[in-house]
């Protein structure tokens, strides 16, 4: 009986999947990659970093995908890795996975993004260690079906899929697929909110703004995802120029993430540019922005939230006081916050 495999669906990867193999290759006993339709030389690196490589007719169906990878496999735990992802860091922690599995297993995924008004590297904790027998639904952004408790492990992997290159690279198919699973399920929350992440990555401000609103019409206060969907439709109200409706929506908000570095970073780019659109007022929005962003320094780091970004708890922060001080012609709080900004980053 094995008792660790890397369970993986890739096509067309040859540029990435080397990396996601060669950072789990020590710690599993299995590698196996599902290929679903390859042109390119993903396949034949595979099977030279060491994996099991098998074929699969893609059907615009992830879930039946992962299953079908999944079936592939007999080991008592599944490590569920992309091949846009790789091990970053905490590997041990798959020597600890107890036998006879128990639950689902949570891993923080690091996520690169150079979009403006998201860039950074957002954090999820995404159930990715699966006890055998564990499988999927979902034709995209699929999930595993089991009444079995979640538990975080202190394992993170890097993700550069969501950069615009490689959202590039990967065309229309995900925005294809969510339209079709909202014909059949309009009501469903978390197929709105990954439709507006889709139109936020590609710069569609208008059409992630409306895709925002439905997810938050329709999901309720305590959504798993309710912090990531709060911070990112404030986001694409105000990119969408709807700011008097992110503010809006910051205020019904506030008292719900009281210790979110994220939320409150938000709140202060929303006093920024309201206060450049109306500079008349600028005395009393600044202020407020300036209080944010201190706020966020008191808070520090929470990447346990659903979608914190790095450094808004600390050098983005920091980075903002700076960049406001020397506009207001306070040079000593400027040269202050540009020296925590540097120490914070490193």
């Amino acid at each position: 009986m094995t008792r660790l495999a890397l369970v993986m669906i890739a096509r067309d990867e040859a540029g990435a999947i080397a990396r996601a193999l060669a950072s789990a290759r020590a710690y599993v006993d299995r590698m196996i990659v599902l290929d679903t339709g390859s042109v390119d030389a993903t396949r034949e690196i595979a099977a030279a970093a060491g994996a099991e490589v098998h074929a699969f007719a893609w059907c615009d169906d992830f879930a039946a995908a992962r299953n079908a990878a999944l079936a592939h496999s007999d080991a008592e735990w599944n490590l569920i890795l992309d091949a846009d992802e790789w091990i970053e860091d905490g590997a041990e922690a798959l020597a600890d996975l107890p036998s006879g599995g128990g639950f689902l297993g949570e891993v923080r995924v690091a996520s690169r993004m150079d979009q403006e008004g998201v860039a950074g590297t957002g954090q999820a904790w995404l159930p990715r260690l699966l006890p055998r027998g564990v499988r999927y639904a979902g034709r995209i952004h699929e999930q595993p079906v089991s009444d079995l408790p979640r538990r975080r492990v202190p394992l993170t992997l890097g993700h550069d899929g969501y950069t615009a290159e490689n959202l590039a690279r990967k065309g229309a198919r995900n925005e294809t697929l969510l339209m079709r699973e909202l014909e059949n399920a309009p009501e469903e929350p978390y197929l709105w909110f990954q439709l507006a992440k889709e139109h936020q990555a590609r710069g569609r401000a208008p059409q992630a703004a409306f895709c925002f609103r439905e997810a938050l019409r329709l999901a309720g206060p305590d959504a798993p995802y309710r912090h990531a969907l709060v911070v990112r439709a404030m986001i694409a109200l105000r990119a969408a120029g709807e700011l008097d409706d992110a503010l809006v929506l910051a205020d019904a908000e506030v008292a719900n993430w009281l210790e979110s570095p994220d939320f409150y970073f938000t709140v202060g780019d929303l006093y920024l540019e309201a206060a450049v659109r109306d500079p008349a007022r600028a005395g009393d929005f600044l202020p407020i922005a300036e209080q944010a962003w201190k706020r966020c320094l008191e808070i520090g780091e929470r990447p346990e939230l659903d979608g914190a970004v790095a450094g808004r708890g600390s050098h983005m922060a920091a980075h903002n006081l700076a960049v406001i001080y020397e506009a207001l012609g306070q040079a000593d709080l400027a040269d202050r916050y540009r020296t925590l900004t540097e120490t914070l980053r490193r």
